[in-house]
């Protein structure tokens, strides 16, 4: 399983508030299917190839400019593991916590 963190981030917006860019690119993620975990700073998914992660991060980037923006800055985080199986996301929460416990 690949996990990711990603952010896009428009540039050259006329005010400070961000939450029509996030919505329509978390739209695209939630539409694709794959598994997604929306934070407070940016939008975690899980794929089982990478073809499938980076279309879904330039569908949603697309997105961001279809709201009406010039530029946007994305910010790409992967973890592509291939030395244990089924390290979702919930999974490497779930280490931790069962850690601190």
């Amino acid at each position: 399983m690949i996990t990711c963190d990603f952010a896009i981030l428009p540039v050259g917006c006329n005010s400070t508030e961000c939450k029509d860019y996030v919505t329509a690119a978390v739209q695209v993620v939630k539409d694709s299917g794959l598994n997604c975990q929306l934070t407070g700073m940016g939008t975690q998914i899980e794929a089982e190839n990478l073809k499938d992660l980076y279309d879904v991060i330039a569908k949603a980037q697309e997105a961001v400019f279809e709201v009406g923006v010039g530029r946007v800055y994305t910010v790409i985080k992967v973890d592509d593991r291939r030395d244990m199986e089924n390290r979702t996301l919930d999974a490497k929460i779930k280490t931790v916590e069962d850690m601190l416990d």
